[in-house]
């Protein structure tokens, strides 16, 4: 079959796709838009009709009318979609938003439980009615659910398909999102009631499967219940980060290749039984369902679903088409039953990945077997195709190209086949317990292989290679990604235009990464020269968490990590930062503790908050590798080189605020070129109050650290009081929280205070200058 042929329902899915993106980017648009469409649609049948000679018979008709109709009847369809979804939309957005007000939102739980950056839980459900004092109003819309663990009652009944009461405010979900508004259960979850029926089924599963891998030793554990049915609720921080890093943590994200396996298990266990073709395309589609309801239907997921069904069905015809026409065809009819995925990063993936897959890897390995042999030439082109392909879409979430993804994927993939089939007939075997311990014991080894290998490559030197930002970045990257793509697969010599194409391919490659690599040295090894020498104070630009480095007299102090170790080490190797003489965890949050692996035996003494089970545990990692530990408490104080910090919060006697944000531990910190600086970790307004009056604070403020990356929850008498030259707040670009508020934004600006943000000035380095505070930043000097 001719390319051509083969991607001959492609426009098709383009269409859908595009069309759904607009309808659901501008949703007050999507009727009038279907209707363009719908009239379109009749109008090109009406003269394909009419130009088609009387008695040709239609299967003579070019495809290209065919194809036509069929794009703009999928586009129409989609955004017909958005359009009778659109009312009850608007209705319950309406009646849920009115500046933070209080909502009750009842709902069911319909996507996994999984823990953000910052701690705490989110889940999709659907929400059944939301009411706001006095006034209920039924629903039946999608919603994000957001809330701290310590504030969910009976968590151990929370899973998909439970009904829960959140108690909290709400806040727009964003353009294209699924979720028409985001729950901040900031007054709890309650658990009405635990899944039921086929729910309970499949959550009894779920959990059977990590209790089975609990006592299994090594990070290996944690991983086998990721890789058989996407749950990732036991694989810790530090292995997540290092899977990322090594581009391996598609593996954990239930897929194309996790569904192949079923189904193709399924339908060969039918075949050796004597079953025929129908019976065993059935058998294979109820497995699928099966599977898609154990896993939980992720975007992925549903795409890898579809697919096959697809493809299973062709196979029932007698009709086993193009992979890339059952591609198109399934992103077609999904796009067309739920137009959001059209938005969803995710999805788009998946379909990038498996198209890469079935149109670049043989062209690739061809290529590559130029040069080495055909058994390692085609072991390459598979993880070498979709990371060709992925990596322009993975650069929209973090600006850095993996430089060894294909080697650890080339390490791992062998291994993940055995560790998913194992793992999940683990999870199924769990009505016999020895079979199902036997079998989680089996799944550990190939889990243990594929984690060893992304802690090994993760920790490589210079894994990650600094990229341009957002769509600029992504098509620089997409256009390196074609020019690669060509040099191997192009051989040498031959036509002239054969030649210049794989010639200016060679130069684009060497100039884009050769500025890469330059780019790369800037923020490393010669980073430092790009950052003024006298800086004090400096905010790592670490996303949505804290990270700031504080130094005098050659010692240097860091008050919190991060969320990643990744982003820490960056910043540290950019500043030449090699010891860190006091480490200061304010709590326990992941956005403040995630990036400790990256500082682990580098520590002189660590300073933390009141901490739960996980933070105790950090840190003993520290204390084991040299660190002295010190739990902080008001009134404690010490030098850091020719400056001086005292401990201002938590208070020693009080335990009413937990050991969450209320107990952040806030620092006093000035001398020599370190300016009067308050740092004041994630304190809500209540704990701020409490400080304030206290007595403690030594205003004015040269510079004030914003609690909470500058979240509503503000008390402004306290910013009045601190009166700060400089407000820095280390805040995540395009964060899901809205951070920072408007209304802490007028605070800052009501006290008179310059306001300094990494998430648009990037780095954000201040010391003491001769007229006060001096600040540089980043982006913007």
């Amino acid at each position: 079959m001719t390319l051509a042929r083969r991607l001959r329902l492609a426009p098709v899915a383009a269409a859908a796709w595009a069309v759904a993106a607009a309808a659901i980017l501008l949703p007050t648009w999507s009727a009038a838009l279907a209707l363009v469409l719908w009239i379109a649609v009749a109008a090109v049948v009406v003269v394909v009709a009419m130009r088609r000679p009387r008695g040709m018979p239609r299967s003579r008709l070019s495809a290209a009318p065919l194809v036509a109709i069929l794009a703009l009847a999928a586009a129409a369809a989609a955004a017909s979609h958005v359009a009778v979804a659109q009312p009850a939309r608007t209705q319950v957005e309406a009646a849920a938003l009115s500046g933070g007000r209080a909502v009750d939102v009842t709902a069911t739980v319909v996507g996994k439980v999984e823990r953000r950056a910052d701690g705490s839980l989110a889940f999709d459900a659907r929400g059944s009615a939301i009411a706001a004092g006095s006034a209920r109003r039924a629903s039946d819309v999608e919603v994000v659910v957001r809330v701290s663990p310590h504030d969910v009652e009976h968590p151990e009944r929370l899973d998909v398909g439970a009904e829960v009461i959140a108690r909290g405010s709400v806040t727009p979900g964003r353009p294209g999102e699924r979720a028409v508004v985001t729950v901040w259960a900031s007054r709890g979850v309650e658990v009405t009631a635990a899944p039921s029926g086929i729910a309970a089924a499949t959550a009894g599963l779920r959990h059977g499967l990590v209790a089975a891998v609990a006592g299994l030793p090594g990070e290996g554990a944690g991983l086998v219940p990721g890789l058989a049915v996407g749950d990732t609720s036991t694989v810790s921080p530090e292995l997540d980060a290092a899977m990322k890093a090594s581009s391996l943590s598609h593996l954990t994200a239930v897929s194309g290749a996790n569904c192949a396996l079923v189904v193709g298990i399924a339908f060969g266990l039918a075949a050796l039984l004597g079953a025929s073709r129908g019976v065993r395309v059935g058998i294979g589609l109820a497995v699928l369902v099966g599977f898609v309801i154990l896993v939980t239907p992720e975007p992925s997921v549903v795409r890898a679903a579809a697919m096959a069904a697809v493809a299973m069905i062709a196979v029932l015809l007698g009709r086993t088409g193009a992979g890339v026409a059952i591609l198109a065809l399934a992103v077609t009819l999904l796009l067309v039953l739920d137009p959001w995925l059209a938005a969803s990063l995710g999805f788009a993936l998946s379909v990038a990945a498996t198209g890469a897959l079935l149109l670049f890897a043989r062209p690739l390995a061809t290529g590559l077997s130029r040069g080495m042999p055909r058994a390692l030439a085609l072991a390459l082109a598979i993880p070498l195709a979709a990371q060709l392909a992925c990596g322009p879409l993975l650069v929209l979430i973090e600006p850095t190209v993996p430089v060894y993804g294909v080697l650890a994927n080339l390490l791992a993939e062998p291994a993940a086949p055995a560790a998913t089939v194992l793992g999940l007939a683990a999870c199924l075997a769990a009505p016999v317990p020895w079979l199902q311990s036997g079998l989680a014991a089996l799944a550990w080894l190939p889990a243990s292989w594929i984690a060893a290998s992304a802690a090994t490559v993760a920790s490589l030197p210079a894994d990650a290679l600094p990229w341009l930002e957002g769509w600029p970045g992504a098509a620089t990257l997409a256009a390196v990604g074609a020019a690669i793509g060509a040099i191997l697969v192009l051989p040498r010599g031959g036509p002239r235009r054969r030649r210049v194409l794989r010639g200016g391919s060679v130069v684009v490659v060497c100039l884009v990464v050769g500025g890469a690599l330059g780019s790369a040295a800037l923020t490393t090894v010669a980073g430092r020269w790009t950052i003024p020498g006298e800086w004090a104070v400096l905010a790592c630009d670490v996303g949505q968490g804290d990270a700031v480095l504080l130094r005098s007299a050659g010692t240097v102090a860091l008050v919190d990590t991060g969320p990643e170790p990744a982003a820490l080490t960056a910043c540290l190797d950019r500043v030449g930062v090699t010891r860190i003489d006091l480490l200061v965890l304010t709590h326990g949050d992941l956005d403040h503790r995630g990036g400790v692996p990256a500082v682990v035996g580098r520590v002189g003494t660590v300073l933390h908050g009141p901490v739960d089970g996980v933070g105790a545990a950090v840190v003993r990692s520290l204390a084991d590798a040299g660190a002295r530990p010190v739990e902080a408490s008001a009134g404690m104080s010490g030098a850091l080189g020719d400056a001086t910090w005292r401990v201002l919060w938590p208070k020693r006697d009080s335990r009413a605020f937990g050991v969450g944000n209320d107990s952040s531990v806030v620092l006093d910190v000035r001398g020599g070129t370190i300016p009067a600086t308050l740092l004041l970790g994630d304190l809500s307004a209540s704990p701020q109050r409490a400080l304030l009056a206290s007595g403690v604070l030594d205003p004015p403020y040269a510079l004030v650290k914003v609690a909470h990356h500058g979240s509503a929850d503000q008390d402004a008498a306290l910013y009045v009081a601190a009166a700060p030259a400089v407000a820095l707040i280390t805040v995540g670009a395009g964060n899901d929280y809205g951070h920072p508020r408007d209304e802490t934004l007028a605070v800052l600006d009501d006290v008179g205070a310059r306001t300094a943000r990494t998430d648009q000035d990037g780095l954000v380095a201040v010391w003491a200058g001769r007229t006060g505070a001096a600040v540089w930043r980043e982006r913007g000097g």
